[in-house]
């Protein structure tokens, strides 16, 4: 699997936020969600900067000229139009007779993206498809919302998705509940509702500031939302493929912060030894989080050829999404 990531070498950790924030402490902060730093964008680096960049480091190991197809993820493009994809094509240099487009999605990103990415290949519409998932969400907290500072960090992993004799992406589950979006989202900015410089703050009982022109996230809605999905995902996805649980590998879920994630395996009965959890050093970040697991996991070989991973991915939207890969 041809897999690599970038993160921005900004780097905001515990200790900075215990100072801007009394009475919290770096211990505190990562016994809790299981992050010691994140990565955050500079001022003027976007998310095609981080994407180009992770491309960039894929390509070390693999001909660019066969790509024939772009898939970019980033719900923080540069530009309402042109698509960030085809920007990327002209910086990577890659060939003019690809196709490429952006989808916008979030922590379910890399799955729905792997399901385009196959079904071009099976449509006989591509060979080799560049999936890119970058993510700039720090350009979307404000500056006194303790807690989503410390939840998210930016991003951008890559990955070439290419034609095979054997069918390494087995079938997949996915699911969308649009009543769940103000649950997690950007009130302001779209079309639908303009940035408002004028917007008033709005303070939490939890100490965080906020106003609608920046990231809202109902924590407990979306811990709810999580806890109700996810097993019932992983229970469909194993029975759409034939497989039980015991013949899975390993499993890697989006990394949304260590509690969630945590309980999730314990619901679900995975055993530590088959379940990944490591966002200490990069933080939530979103789209981004379970190619740069994977990339992980290989790297330290927690995971090797011909084993079966289930991956799972769940967030804003609602979206959610789980496929079991052959390595």
């Amino acid at each position: 699997m041809l897999i690599d990531y970038y993160l921005p070498d900004e780097i905001l950790d515990n200790d900075y936020l215990a100072k801007e924030f009394p009475g919290w402490n770096a211990e505190k902060i990562f016994d809790k969600i299981g992050i010691s730093k994140r990565h955050i964008s500079g001022k003027n680096e976007t998310a095609l900067d981080l994407a180009y960049k992770a491309s960039s480091n894929v390509f070390k190991n693999f001909d660019k000229s066969l790509i024939d197809f772009i898939l970019l993820c980033t719900q923080s493009p540069d530009y309402f139009l042109p698509t960030s994809a085809c920007i990327l094509q002209d910086r990577l240099g890659l060939r003019t007779n690809i196709g490429a487009f952006d989808f916008n999605l979030g922590c379910s990103g890399f799955i729905y993206g792997l399901a385009v990415a196959k079904g071009l290949i099976v449509g006989g519409i591509a060979n080799n498809v560049l999936l890119v998932t970058a993510e700039t969400y720090s350009k979307y907290i404000h500056n006194r919302d303790k807690g989503n500072r410390s939840i998210f960090g930016d991003g951008a992993a890559a990955i070439i998705v290419s034609k095979s004799d054997k069918e390494k992406i087995l079938d997949f589950e996915l699911g969308t509940d649009g009543s769940g979006m103000n649950n997690l989202i950007v009130h302001n900015g779209g079309l639908r509702n303009k940035f408002n410089p004028g917007e008033l703050d709005i303070f939490d009982e939890a100490g965080n500031i906020r106003n609608n022109n920046f990231l809202y996230m109902n924590g407990p809605e979306i811990f709810d939302f999580t806890i109700e999905q996810v097993p019932d995902l992983v229970s469909k996805t194993l029975e759409k493929n034939n497989h039980s649980m015991s013949e899975i590998d390993y499993f890697v879920f989006h990394q949304a912060n260590k509690y969630m994630v945590n309980y999730l395996k314990e619901k679900i009965g995975i055993p530590d030894t088959k379940f990944y959890l490591n966002m200490e050093n990069t933080g939530n970040t979103v789209s981004a989080t379970i190619p740069i697991a994977l990339k992980d996991c290989l790297d330290n070989r927690l995971i090797k050829s011909g084993d079966k991973v289930l991956i799972a991915g769940f967030g804003v939207g609602y979206s959610w999404g789980a496929v079991i890969i052959e390595i």
